[in-house]
């Protein structure tokens, strides 16, 4: 079976981001994926492995009642794919920083996802 192409490995774990399908964000990862959420150039979060990413990402499953990733812009090179990236959510929790349930997220940001032999070896978030 030929490898999935780097593009599409990114439009599957999106798809299933936006449906919170933990497992079909987990398929197209490597087992020692690296996560990092960087907001302001800070790293907010990071996690290695795939058993601490479906940790985080069960959890996240929770604070919003809806969300969705929109690319607006592909860039493919090789083994790396950047995309821009218009995020909008519905909070379904109380955040620390004033977001209510009900209240409605929306932010601007790109993901750099980085491929190997047909996996997603990392995944870098960056608002």
């Amino acid at each position: 079976m030929e490898a999935a192409a780097p593009k599409q490995l990114v439009e599957s774990y999106i798809e299933a981001y936006n449906c919170f399908d933990v497992d079909g964000m987990l398929a197209p990862l490597r087992e020692d994926v690296v996560f990092r959420n960087i907001s302001n150039s800070e790293v907010t979060l990071t996690t290695t492995g795939k058993a601490a990413f479906r940790q985080q990402a069960e959890q996240a499953t929770h604070y919003f009642s809806e969300r969705e990733q929109r690319v607006t812009d592909w860039q493919v090179n090789d083994q790396r794919v950047e995309v821009a990236i218009d995020y909008t959510a519905v909070a379904a929790i109380e955040f620390p920083n004033g977001l209510k349930p009900g209240d409605a997220l929306h932010l601007q940001g790109k993901s750099v996802f980085e491929i190997e032999n047909g996996q997603i070896i990392s995944i870098e978030d960056i608002s």
